[in-house]
């Protein structure tokens, strides 16, 4: 559950965060700092309702090189990527994620690499495709290529963040990790973003760009990390990451609940792809 509900949160990320952008009046660096600061916040104020713990001095190296991957790259490079490319380019490129959480998992806590996780992955990764670029206008072009390698990096450090979490998660309460790996990560952030937090003229933001910035930092930040956290105490980070393919099934599924879209042969196909990809990785994790 907490997986499905990471998943409808994102549904909107992409173009909720470029839009928060587009005007001008945030930049991306400054976003990260506000993204950042506000998640530590909210995680220490939630841990004042839980048992307090103390991580083990050998955890500490973990925990900052968590902070590193999960907070500072992984967000930076985001944001910088989205202000320079896209939402559908990100979100194609960011389909690549359950492949590089495999892939690291592997190596770093020899996660066997089977058969079945790897068709799950792949036909996951063929409906996520096809539900993002069918009918919209998808283009690498060379000026967007930067974006793209930022996404790509980004995607590639929330791999490594979800894998070398996952034994800090096992043995701490979530929120006792993502505490001091979000003060930590907006710690590393701020000496980048502090320049730019400083020339946002607060004044001129409407009432639609502070609902696209609230949602932004209190779901697809807080509360997204936060389920995150608690799926990893539980499951492996393959099927954590497998989820991400959800996240534009459910976009359309609000589309069609609202009529904005139509279903047709390819999104039920899509569709259908998807849920057996997730299945097919999520039962041979529970064995």
């Amino acid at each position: 559950m907490a997986l499905l509900g990471v998943a409808l949160i994102y549904g909107a990320n992409y173009s909720i965060a470029r839009e928060a952008m587009s005007g001008g009046e945030i930049k991306p660096l400054a976003f990260i700092v506000l993204r950042a600061g506000s998640a530590s916040l909210l995680f220490w104020l939630f841990d004042s309702w839980i048992k307090k713990e103390r991580i083990a001095r050998e955890d500490w190296p973990r925990v900052v090189l968590c902070a590193l991957t999960g907070v500072a790259i992984n967000m930076t490079l985001f944001f910088m990527g989205l202000h320079l490319t896209p939402p559908i380019n990100a979100s194609l490129i960011m389909t690549t994620t359950p492949i590089l959480v495999l892939l690291a998992s592997a190596i770093l806590i020899r996660e066997r690499i089977t058969p079945v996780k790897v068709a799950g992955i792949l036909l996951g990764l063929t409906g996520a495709a096809l539900l993002l670029a069918y009918g919209k206008h998808l283009a690498f072009r060379k000026e967007q290529m930067l974006g793209n390698l930022f996404i790509f990096i980004n995607a590639v450090s929330y791999g490594f963040y979800l894998v070398l979490v996952k034994k800090l998660m096992y043995k701490y309460h979530p929120i006792s990790v993502s505490k001091w790996i979000f003060l930590i990560g907006s710690v590393m952030v701020l000496p980048f973003g502090w320049g730019q937090l400083q020339e946002v003229q607060w004044a001129s933001f409407s009432p639609g760009l502070w609902i696209s910035v609230a949602y932004v930092l209190v779901f697809t930040t807080f509360m997204a990390y936060l389920l995150n956290a608690y799926a990893l105490a539980i499951v492996n980070p393959s099927i954590v990451s497998i989820y991400i393919y959800l996240q534009p099934l459910l976009a359309t599924g609000i589309a069609l609940a609202f009529g904005q879209d139509q279903l047709d042969a390819v999104k039920a196909g899509a569709a259908v792809l998807i849920f057996s990809g997730v299945f097919l990785v999520s039962r041979k994790t529970l064995k």
